[in-house]
């Protein structure tokens, strides 16, 4: 979506890998990322859900995590991931009413800690994809850097900044407000709606997951291609 999204993470993953200290990370960056003038149609993707007790990575912990792996071609639901994990605030209701994760649901939830090994068997050898970047990425670095002293460093495809892409003019002026013009929505679901996708109730991490995989889908073959560079559009 611009020059600088075209960064060579091949070699920077090459890199991170030799100063990685935890095994696990070290592995992540082992396993490689794709060149960015690989066509999108070949990519591995994985899309990736937190629901957190508030939007502050400083202040605020993951609370439960959905995943699934796929590719242009297909969703794997047969290897989607869900799992509630503890967070180490108390839960506030507000959030409680957000995603429906209760205090009885966390009782007996494990650690994040506790299910690293299975969170970083999906992520190795994939592009994360998500809605709305500044959830996951930072959520996850944060984590890590409280359990193993290391973050990791890797590129987004980013569906809501891909709508952002497409809809520049999305937020309309006084004036063409007054003349009735009304503002794009590029949240999650008002996006999905755009390319006649299905309704699903939203702020349960796995669903949300799934919805942003079949979105990136509708978004590569109604604007770009499968042939598009995946350096083109990962941030």
């Amino acid at each position: 979506m611009s020059e600088t999204t075209r960064a060579n993470w091949p070699e920077r993953y090459r890199e991170l890998a030799k100063q990685a200290r935890d095994p696990r990370v070290r592995s992540f960056y082992e396993a490689g990322c794709p060149s960015p003038d690989t066509p999108i149609r070949e990519v591995p993707l994985l899309a990736l859900d937190f629901e957190t007790t508030g939007l502050d990575a400083d202040q605020n912990s993951i609370v439960s995590i959905g995943l699934v792996p796929f590719t242009l071609e297909g969703i794997q639901l047969g290897k989607a991931w869900h799992q509630v994990v503890r967070p180490h605030e108390p839960l506030e209701q507000t959030s409680i009413t957000i995603h429906g994760i209760t205090h009885s649901d966390i009782d007996e939830a494990p650690d994040l800690s506790e299910v690293l090994d299975t969170l970083f068997e999906h992520l190795n050898g994939r592009i994360p994809v998500v809605h709305y970047r500044n959830i996951e990425r930072p959520f996850l670095n944060k984590a890590l850097q409280w359990r193993l002293k290391e973050e990791l460093r890797f590129p987004v495809l980013d569906t809501m900044a891909i709508e952002a892409h497409l809809h520049p003019d999305r937020n309309p002026g006084r004036l063409q407000r007054l003349m009735g013009k009304r503002p794009i929505s590029i949240r999650l679901a008002d996006s999905r709606g755009r390319y006649g996708l299905p309704h699903y109730a939203g702020h349960n991490a796995l669903i949300d997951a799934i919805a942003t995989a079949e979105l990136l889908q509708a978004q590569v073959w109604h604007h770009f291609g499968p042939d598009t560079p995946v350096g083109d559009l990962w941030v």
